[in-house]
């Protein structure tokens, strides 16, 4: 896939005449899902994305200044980095294959959830417009991911919805499962040896004081007991 630096409107990120490399698309993705995380937590800094990428902050720090310079972020010192229109149509996309792949592994594959991440790492840059319409058109059209994230449109719309985290749940407090976070695989597996699924609806029970683990009721009586950590990184939508 070949993917604009600069002129990318009106139309698609992936038109146009600049280009840019895989790891500048990397780094759009990272940041916009740190702005979306962090949008009432503060700043997106330099130290934080290098934290997310796993690399060190020097190397983070000069790839946002290149960034800078072909306009596809705003770094203000104390107030952090954030997308410009056209680096944020860049993320959007990067971020439509990633999740769409994640999907058609899963589901066309057989891939279970927490192994599709590393392998869409993997396709996400280098799969063309017809193949990305193939699979939307293969799968329905679909609007989540595997983990219940939102899949941008076509067009870069993103239907954002606002889930509480089951951590923040009170006894007796019904909810239904809407999104699992994917940054994490052994968590995953392990909420999937829970027998936790997208779409399964809970009630709080209990929750023990001190941070203790929360006692779920799930489908058919069945209980389970998670520790907060856990219970932070599912969201739900609450019933009633």
């Amino acid at each position: 896939m070949q993917v604009a630096a600069v002129d990318v409107a009106p139309g698609r990120a992936g038109e146009g005449s600049g280009m840019i490399s895989q790891a500048m698309q990397d780094y759009l993705k990272v940041i916009y899902k740190l702005q979306k995380e962090r949008h009432e937590e503060g700043a997106v800094t330099n130290s934080l994305i290098a934290e997310e990428m796993e690399i060190a902050a020097p190397s983070a720090t000069n790839m946002i200044k290149k960034l800078s310079e072909i306009q596809l972020v705003e770094h203000t010192p104390y107030r952090g980095v954030t997308l410009t229109e056209a680096g944020e149509k860049i993320a959007l996309e990067i971020l439509r294959h990633h999740r769409l792949i994640e999907l058609y592994l899963a589901e066309a594959l057989g891939y279970s959830w927490d192994l599709v991440d590393a392998e869409a790492e993997k396709l996400e840059h280098v799969i063309s417009e017809e193949f990305e319409q193939r699979i939307d058109e293969a799968l329905g059209f679909p609007t989540i991911d595997p983990h219940g994230a939102p899949i941008p449109s076509f067009k870069g719309v993103v239907n954002h919805q606002n889930h509480l985290p089951l951590s923040k749940l009170e006894p007796g407090q019904r909810a239904v499962i809407q999104q699992v976070s994917d940054s994490d695989p052994e968590l995953l597996r392990y909420v999937d040896k829970l027998g936790l699924k997208l779409g399964m609806e809970m009630l709080v029970q209990d929750r023990a004081p001190f941070n203790g683990p929360l006692k779920l009721r799930i489908d058919e009586g069945q209980e389970r007991s998670m520790g907060l950590e856990v219970a932070s990184h599912i969201f739900v939508r609450v019933l009633g």
